[in-house]
């Protein structure tokens, strides 16, 4: 009783907000946006288009920029922050080439298979201040449309010291991911090929790896090749709602300051040497003007596995390539 009273009591004492985030003309939620805090943090909408600020937590912050698929960025102040923000619609144009209509022609299944590895020691920490691209040519010059995309995740044991063995338990999670496709701009992801919001939830009976069917989308391969990229937003409950995460840990440094740590969240995404190219970008999402950045040895990364050569995450493809009429 005490504690549960002394709960209501601090939540009480701490003023927050819920916003929604709507479509300016639609008054539609605008899902999963993003919400940079401009200091290299941030957080997400969920697919209700709200989220919760707190100055109680973010005391520091007084404007927030938010960004969406489709939408003109916003930015806004946290002084009297409104409770429903209106983001105006863009007009876009996609490459007729690679966002195409249907076609009822014969094809050839392709796949491109996932590097699986259950290592944790192989494997990035997934936080959501960073997006990780990975880089696909194209393998003909006949149409190629894109169907499946597998991404590998690794499994973690219950029990440490059964972690090698097959049949053991594993740690349950249930995690939310966003998936965007990028054109290839001059070796960089450059603009986005389709505005569809993606996402999916991963969970430990996904297995080693998790399928994510884009046939629907009509995603047909650019000749200099594209890039997918993962997100993670945060773990979800049991229907796959977004939950208020804990986003990131307070560390007080040698200084005496408090410095915002993002948190990690499983699954684990297993990186491989297999790869000849590196293939693999990261940008940090938060950060206004952020840029992409090749995942090697001296681009601005502290990573343990660059030390072992791991320098891609090797997501596999399903694609369906044309013949020729």
């Amino acid at each position: 009783m005490y504690k549960t009273l002394a709960l209501f009591l601090f939540i009480s004492q701490i003023t927050f907000s819920q916003i929604t985030i709507k479509d300016s003309i639609t008054s539609y939620p605008v899902s999963y946006a993003t919400i940079s805090f401009g200091n290299g943090n941030g957080l997400f909408a969920d697919d209700e288009g709200q989220f919760i600020f707190t100055k109680k937590l973010y005391l520091d912050i007084d404007s927030l920029y938010i960004s969406a698929l489709g939408f003109k960025d916003l930015n806004v102040a946290t002084h009297n922050l409104p409770t429903e923000l209106l983001m105006q619609p863009e007009a876009h144009q996609l490459d007729a080439v690679i966002i195409g209509n249907k076609v009822d022609r014969k094809f050839k299944v392709e796949k491109l298979k996932p590097y699986l590895d259950d290592d944790y020691y192989k494997c990035w920490l997934p936080t959501i201040e960073s997006e990780i691209a990975v880089y696909f040519p194209k393998t003909t010059s006949k149409d190629q449309k894109l169907s499946e995309i597998l991404f590998p995740i690794a499994l973690e044991s219950k029990d440490w010291s059964k972690r090698n063995k097959s049949n053991s338990e594993k740690k349950r999670f249930s995690t939310l991911f966003k998936v965007k496709f990028y054109a290839n701009n001059n070796g960089v992801p450059g603009k986005v090929l389709t505005y569809e919001t993606t996402v999916f939830r991963a969970t430990e009976k996904d297995g080693d790896f998790h399928m994510l069917n884009v046939d629907n989308y009509d995603i047909y391969i650019p000749e200099n090749g594209f890039f997918v990229s993962l997100q993670v937003l945060g773990y979800t409950n049991k229907d796959g709602k977004l939950l208020p995460n804990k986003k990131y840990k307070e560390i007080k440094s040698k200084h005496g300051d408090i410095v915002k740590i993002p948190t990690n969240f499983r699954p684990l995404l297993p990186f491989t040497d297999e790869i000849e190219s590196k293939n693999t970008f990261i940008k940090r999402v938060f950060i206004n003007g952020n840029n992409w950045v090749k995942f090697d040895n001296g681009n601005q990364f502290k990573s343990s596995l660059l030390d072992k050569n791991l320098f891609n995450y090797g997501i596999g493809l399903t694609y369906k390539t044309y013949k020729d009429e």
